[in-house]
């Protein structure tokens, strides 16, 4: 089945900066959407942003502005360019593929996590 391998994690000062990237391997069936959450201590893991095929975006409002998901398609990448990092922005991130299986139902798929600490 499909592997998502994330990395860029790592830990920052408030204001920083990071870039956390995913790939996708072994994936056959069409990918819906690419997207990332997350998910801090005590919390649901919530969507942070997310890109279609189409190059459209979702961002949860909490990132508007400071964040932005991109795409490499020949790569089957995913990224996440994460600006202006706040300490609430303090938690493991996922990847996650959405695709279709030939029964047309939707599946996901998630990484392993990168922990991404925002902190003086």
């Amino acid at each position: 089945q499909g592997q998502l391998v994330e990395s860029g994690g790592g830990l920052v000062q408030p204001g920083g900066s990071l870039r956390l990237s995913c790939a996708a391997s072994g994936i056959i069936s069409s990918i819906v959407t690419m997207a990332w959450y997350r998910q801090a201590p005590g919390k649901q893991r919530d969507m942070v942003a997310r890109i279609i095929s189409g190059s459209s975006t979702t961002y949860a409002d909490s990132v508007k502005g400071r964040f932005t998901i991109s795409r490499d398609y020949a790569k089957n990448t995913v990224y996440l360019q994460m600006n202006s990092l706040k300490p609430e922005d303090t938690a493991v991130y996922y990847c996650n593929v959405a695709i279709k299986n030939f029964l047309g139902n939707v599946l996901n798929y998630w990484g392993q996590g990168t922990q991404v600490t925002v902190s003086s």
